[in-house]
């Protein structure tokens, strides 16, 4: 058993030699550990042999272990060898070789050194390894040495601590140490921070400053105006307008303009606020709806195609650009308008009504362009709203005979104004009736 404990070291050595510089190598850390001794299990392989425990399973219970705790020290000695030394203390009836079982428990004191060889460097989350080192306990007045081997898992949190699962066989080598298997569980965290070695830095070689006679931010090797401040896109020149053409080679250095006109803005030939760029009518003054042109006169008349009505048709601005309705025909339309009867305080047309406004109707229908307006007026009989009511009855009576015999009612407005127009004195009978009429005005618009 020496000779075997004796060529683990000397392999162990051996790596730690080759692995000595590798960064993952763990930080000095303390930890606690729970454990229990199992001397029964122990016992059994000896007198029984490891296949007849399988065979059996004769492995013991935790209820018949012996329960202790433990404190850890553990540093790295490379990146995948760490030592580390435990100081363990529990209650057992330990079993010292030729002395007779006093069938109490008493106070077990061990303590071990150990390497743990681990398969990968605490890079990873988890790393398996075997451990193999020295042991010494005291029991009583009883002092022993042993070897422990085992197997283990170490899980890496967060590179500062650990999480240790470790079982171990202990191989005794004096005449008071016992065969006993130890499982333990436990943590460790590092109790230093590691050093980060900051790299030194470099020389910097001194270098001659950049000229720029005229400081504008343009170095003179790149300045084409190197006494005088200018901007970067113009290679160090000046641009007073912010056209973005160099003061040199601007004809319009004080006003904004454009490359393909020398740095002079697009002209305006007619003065009428539009560019020549984005005028259709650059010698005549326009507006700008219609590209720089005036705005058209498509009949000639004078009145302008906005203002006027009958854009396609001659006439006056008096008549918003239609032509004049000739005055035989307006008074024709008058004198109908004037024997147009209704049941008195009614809405209802009398039948004597009918040839004045069937007179309305040829006219309608000989001039499709003509309009008409049909107003209805009261006298002041009643109160105000009973007659604004009935105003607007007659006249929409009008307009639904005129619609009966064939005039499309969009031709035709019906408005009714109570007592509001009146056109002779409401004082006198015959006041009253003027004032009670029917008005009809055509129009071309």
């Amino acid at each position: 058993m020496k000779k075997i404990a004796l060529s683990f070291f000397t392999i162990v050595l051996l790596v730690i030699n080759s692995f000595a510089q590798n960064e993952y190598k763990k930080l000095p850390s303390l930890g606690i550990h729970f454990f229990f001794d199992d001397f029964t299990t122990a016992a059994e392989l000896r007198n029984n042999g490891l296949a007849s425990v399988i065979r059996n399973k004769n492995w013991t219970k935790t209820s018949r272990m012996n329960p202790g705790l433990a404190v850890s020290y553990m540093q790295g000695l490379s990146n995948k060898i760490d030592f580390i030394g435990t100081v363990s203390g529990s209650f057992a009836d330990y079993p010292v070789p030729g002395k007779p079982a006093t069938g109490r428990d008493a106070f077990l004191l061990d303590a071990t050194a150990v390497a743990n060889l681990k398969l990968v460097s605490d890079k990873y989350w988890v790393s398996p390894y075997l451990s193999l080192g020295v042991g010494a306990s005291k029991f009583g007045g009883y002092y022993g040495a042993f070897v422990p081997a085992g197997v283990g898992l170490q899980l890496n949190l967060f590179d500062e601590a650990f999480l240790l699962i470790n079982s171990q066989y202990r191989l005794p080598v004096s005449e008071n140490a016992a065969y006993h298997f130890y499982h333990s569980i436990g943590f460790s965290g590092n109790i230093v921070k590691r050093k980060v070695v900051e790299p030194a830095p470099l020389p910097v070689p001194a270098v001659e400053e950049p000229k720029d006679r005229d400081k504008d931010g343009v170095l003179d090797e790149n300045d084409k105006c190197p006494d005088t401040p200018g901007i970067a896109s113009l290679q160090g020149c000046p641009d007073k307008d912010g056209d973005g053409i160099a003061d040199s080679e601007d004809k319009c250095p004080d006003v904004a303009g454009l490359a393909k006109y020398q740095g002079c803005p697009v002209p305006d030939t007619d003065k009428d606020g539009i560019n020549d760029e984005n005028d259709k009518c650059i010698d005549v003054p326009g507006v700008a709806r219609y590209q720089g042109c005036p705005i058209p006169d498509t009949d000639k008349d004078g009145v302008n195609d906005e203002e006027d009505k009958c854009p396609s048709q001659a006439g006056p601005a008096s008549n918003y650009g239609c032509p004049v309705i000739e005055t035989v025909i307006v008074e024709r339309v008058n004198k109908a308008a004037k024997n147009i009867f209704f049941v008195t305080g009614s809405a209802k047309l009398l039948a004597k009504s009918n040839a004045s406004l069937n007179e309305v109707v040829s006219i309608l229908k000989a001039n499709p362009s003509y309009k008409v307006d049909i107003d209805g007026h009261t006298d002041i009989t009643g109160t105000a709203a009973k007659n604004q009511v009935l105003s607007e009855a007659r006249a929409n009576s009008v307009k639904t005979y005129l619609a009966s015999k064939g005039i499309d009612e969009s031709r035709m407005v019906a408005t009714g104004y109570g007592i509001d127009k009146p056109v002779a004195d409401n004082k006198t009978v015959a006041g009253r009736a003027k004032n009670r009429r029917v008005e009809m005005r055509l129009r071309n618009y």
